[in-house]
């Protein structure tokens, strides 16, 4: 397959090197493969850092920068940065007010985010940790035990990180962002395989005429695979997946996410089906996010996220956000 990279090796280091030239208001260390913002740390400001397998961007490096995350560590392709990584970013954001870390449920960010944990703790920093498990469509798969952490993770680092800006110490941050993400379910589809630089084409079979519905990010199997269905119809079983298991009493936010190679003009139709069927079921929507923010390379499809939100999570949402992937308000 076509693809625009030198050799599968460099792809990371050449995508960092190209980051940090558009984006000279963060640090970027291609050497260890860490993004920070510039000023870092912010005297009494906890520091959140996030991090997992490159290949999802803008997730978690275009997510560094004012109202979200301080620091990211992106891995390899697909996999799980060093604890090595994740301890110096730690370092490098922590005011003495502590450190959050959010970590996707993939068997490899949580284990090396917990000997990260270790190495920074031993350092002095006090560390805080919250696991995102929000993809309902399967309960166990290839790289996890339990849900998969996939949409909410940009909800998460949104809310806990307006409450970090606005000096929320480290355990109510942390309860702020395990609040979003026990109100937040996702589900995924895929209409195409992804394929990665050192495999050079796709990474699993999906027969011309069919879509798989709740894939995972990395292009991991779901419930099941059907031929291919209409906006509306992948709309319903989506929202409804989710729906089964999230009952809301309060408006929700709503992410309709391009898995990287769905164009906006069909992300636009499938998030109007989207509110239809949440129309239809009687729950109400606060905002709404249509986009590419959790992707899986060239994979074409889309994943719907919802969020439950309170005042005070709607408030922490809608407050200002400066980064690469996500900027509004002053």
């Amino acid at each position: 397959m076509k693809m625009l990279i030198n050799v599968p090796e460099t792809v990371v280091p050449d995508a960092l090197r190209g980051f940090a030239a558009a984006h000279p208001d963060l640090t970027v260390d291609v050497e260890h493969r860490l993004i920070v913002r510039k000023g870092a740390p912010y005297e009494g400001k906890v520091g959140l850092v996030s991090g997992g397998g490159s290949g999802h961007e803008p997730l978690h490096g275009g997510f560094v920068g004012r109202g979200m995350l301080d620091a990211a560590c992106p891995g390899e392709v697909f996999t799980s940065p060093v604890p090595d990584q994740m301890a110096r970013a730690a370092a490098a954001v922590d005011s003495g007010a502590g450190v959050l870390f959010i970590v996707k449920n993939y068997t490899g960010d949580v284990l090396n985010f917990d000997m990260a944990a270790e190495l920074a703790e031993d350092e002095g920093v006090q560390i805080a940790k919250v696991l995102v498990n929000d993809d309902v469509a399967v309960t166990d798969s290839l790289y996890t035990a339990g849900r998969r952490g996939t949409g909410a993770t940009l909800y998460v680092e949104k809310i806990a990180g307006a409450a970090a800006e606005e000096g929320a110490p480290l355990d109510r941050v942390a309860a702020l962002a395990r609040q979003v993400n026990e109100s937040s379910r996702s589900f995924g589809v895929a209409l195409t395989a992804c394929s990665t630089p050192a495999k050079g084409g796709p990474t699993f079979d999906l027969p011309e005429g069919e879509l798989e519905l709740g894939v995972g990010i990395h292009g991991e199997p779901g419930r099941e695979r059907r031929a291919m269905m209409t906006s509306g119809e992948i709309a319903d079983f989506s929202v409804d997946a989710i729906l089964e298991d999230l009952r809301p009493d309060a408006p929700v936010l709503a992410l309709v996410n391009g898995m990287g190679a769905t164009p906006l003009l069909e992300l636009y139709g499938f998030a109007a089906e989207v509110h239809r069927v949440l129309a239809e079921r009687k729950v109400s929507v606060a905002r709404t996010l249509v986009g590419n923010y959790v992707t899986s390379l060239d994979m074409a499809g889309c994943s719907v996220t919802l969020c439950q939100v309170d005042e005070e999570l709607l408030r922490l949402y809608d407050a200002p956000v400066a980064t690469p992937g996500l900027r509004w308000g002053a």
